[in-house]
C-alpha cells in the first residue's frame, strides 16, 4: 500500500516571525529579493530569507565583525553589498551572497556611528552621534564630503531620486541639506520641537516628512527647507521610525509599540498596521513589491505585516471628527482589534458620512439623524455588497441586516432606538422605528 503524500505546506498571509538572539535595532530589505538584513545590540549582523510558506524562513549567514552594537544596515542599490555601521565607529561592507567582509573602514568617525545610506553604486553617506556627516567614495576609499552643521546625533538620512540632495535629521530638531554632486553643505532648517528622528520623501519628491520624538510629523516643501510648511500631531508618544508605503501614506513606529499608518496631505491617522506590545518599535522596512512591512523592537523579534490594503487606499480631503481616546482602526489581519468583520468598512462609511454632514457643532450622541441622504447612501453601499451574497437584497433589508448585526448581542425586547443609541447606530435606526432586537435577529443570517 502506497504511503500517503505529505501534506502541502501551509501558505500564510505573512511570513512567520524571525527570532533573534538579541534585540534588533537595525533592519533593511533587499531591493529586489525576499531577503532581510538585521543588526542587533551585540554587534551581530544577520541575513534572512523569508517566505509566506510555512517553515521556509531561514538564516543565510551572520557576521560578528562589529565590536559594539550595530546601529544601521543598508543594501547597495544593486543589492550586491550590505553596508553596516556600529557604535565602534567602524563601517563594514559585506558581500550579500556569502557575508564576507569586503571593505572595513575603522574609526570612520570620531564618534559612534548612527546611520548609513548608500547613494549610488560608489557613494554612501554616514552620520554619527556628534552631528558629523560624511559622504564616502568607495573608489577612492576616503570621504569626499565632511560637514558638522548639526549639534546633536544624526538620526536618519534620505536622498532624492537623482542622488543629488542628501537630507539628514538630527537630535537638535533640525533638517540638514547637503549637495552631494557639488560636495557641499547647503542649509539647515530652523529647529523644531523635540528630536527629529526620521525622514521620508513624499508627493513625488515635492514634500519631505520628518518624524519627531514629540509624536509630531513635520512637513517641508522641497524648495523651502528653512522652515516647516505644516505639522501634524499624532496621538502617539513619539515617531521613532518612518517608511513610505505610497506617495502619500507612511507607516510610523512609536515608543508605545504601535505601528500606525498615516496619510500625509490630507493629514490623518488611518489606523494600526501592527504592534509589538509594550516594546518600542526600532525600525521599519518595506519589502520589494510594497505588500509586506517588517518591523523590529526590543522583544528580539522581526515581525511581518500585510500592508497591501494601503496601496490603493484613497483618503478623503475632509477632516473626520473622531472621539478622543478611541481605538485605532485595524488595517491588517494581525493588528490589534482586527478580525473577520464583514461590515467594518461600511460601518466606518456610516460614521464618516454622519459626522461629516453634522458639521463642527454636531454631537456624536444626538438622537437625531443629521442627514437622511447620507444614511441612505451607506445603506445603498451595503445593499450592493449584500447582493453579491443574497440576490435581490433591497435597501430596507440591507438596513435591517445592518442594524441586526450591530445589536445582535441584545436579545431582549429592546427597541431598535434604545439598542442603536448604545451601539452608535441611531442615525440609521430612525428609519426602522417600532422593531425590536428579537424581531430583527432572524434577518442576520450567517452574519
Amino acid at each position: 500500500m502506497a504511503e500517503p503524500a505529505p501534506p502541502e505546506p501551509r501558505v500564510r498571509e505573512t511570513p512567520a516571525d524571525l527570532a533573534l538572539p538579541a534585540a534588533a535595532i537595525a533592519l533593511a530589505p533587499h531591493p529586489t529579493r525576499p531577503l532581510l538584513a538585521a543588526g542587533d545590540v551585540d554587534g551581530d549582523v544577520y541575513l534572512y530569507a523569508y517566505s509566506c510558506t510555512e517553515g521556509e524562513n531561514r538564516q543565510l549567514w551572520s557576521s560578528g565583525h562589529h565590536l559594539r552594537s550595530c546601529r544601521d544596515v543598508a543594501f547597495a542599490p544593486d543589492g550586491q553589498r550590505l553596508f553596516t555601521v556600529a557604535k565602534d565607529k567602524a563601517v563594514h561592507v559585506l558581500t550579500v551572497e556569502e557575508g564576507r567582509l569586503e571593505t572595513r573602514i575603522p574609526k570612520a568617525h570620531g564618534s559612534a556611528l548612527n546611520c548609513v545610506l548608500p547613494i549610488d553604486d560608489h557613494l554612501f553617506a554616514t552620520g554619527d552621534d556628534n552631528g558629523m556627516v560624511k559622504v564616502w567614495d568607495l573608489r577612492k576609499g576616503d570621504a569626499v564630503l565632511e560637514a558638522r552643521q548639526q549639534e546633536e546625533y544624526i538620526s536618519a538620512m534620505a536622498v532624492d531620486a537623482n542622488g543629488k540632495i542628501l537630507l539628514t535629521t538630527s537630535g537638535d530638531g533640525t533638517l540638514g541639506v547637503f549637495n552631494v554632486k557639488r560636495r557641499r553643505f547647503e542649509l539647515v532648517s530652523e529647529p523644531q520641537n523635540g528630536d527629529l528622528t526620521s525622514v521620508a520623501l513624499l508627493k513625488r519628491g515635492r514634500k519631505v516628512a520628518c518624524g519627531s520624538s514629540e509624536g509630531t510629523i513635520y512637513l517641508f516643501n522641497w524648495d523651502g527647507f528653512g522652515a516647516a510648511s505644516d505639522r501634524f500631531a499624532l496621538r502617539a508618544e513619539s515617531v521613532d521610525c518612518m517608511v513610505p508605503i505610497t506617495d502619500s501614506i507612511v507607516c510610523v513606529g512609536s515608543l508605545d509599540g504601535v505601528i500606525r499608518a498615516v496619510s500625509v496631505l490630507p493629514n490623518r491617522v488611518l489606523g494600526c498596521v501592527g504592534q509589538h506590545p509594550g516594546e518600542p518599535v526600532e525600525r521599519l522596512a518595506l519589502a520589494p513589491g510594497g505588500r509586506l512591512l517588517a518591523s523590529c523592537a526590543h522583544d528580539q523579534k522581526v515581525k511581518f505585516w500585510d500592508v497591501s490594503a494601503l496601496v490603493g487606499l484613497v483618503v478623503d480631503d475632509y477632516r473626520k471628527k473622531k472621539k478622543k481616546g478611541g481605538p485605532l482602526r485595524a488595517l491588517s489581519g494581525k493588528a490589534a482589534g482586527s478580525g473577520q468583520d464583514f461590515f467594518a468598512g461600511l460601518r466606518d462609511d456610516e460614521e464618516e458620512a454622519a459626522e461629516g454632514s453634522g458639521g463642527e457643532d454636531s454631537d456624536g450622541d444626538s438622537d437625531g439623524c443629521p442627514d437622511r441622504n447620507a444614511c441612505s447612501l451607506v445603506l445603498s453601499k451595503l445593499a450592493q455588497e449584500l447582493r453579491l451574497r443574497i440576490p435581490h437584497t433591497t435597501l430596507a433589508q440591507a438596513g435591517i441586516m445592518f442594524l441586526a448585526w450591530r445589536i445582535r448581542s441584545t436579545l431582549g425586547e429592546v427597541t431598535v432606538e434604545e439598542a442603536a443609541r448604545a451601539t452608535g447606530t441611531h442615525h440609521i435606526s430612525k428609519h426602522f422605528k417600532g422593531s425590536t432586537a428579537r424581531q430583527l435577529m432572524p434577518h442576520v443570517g450567517p452574519w
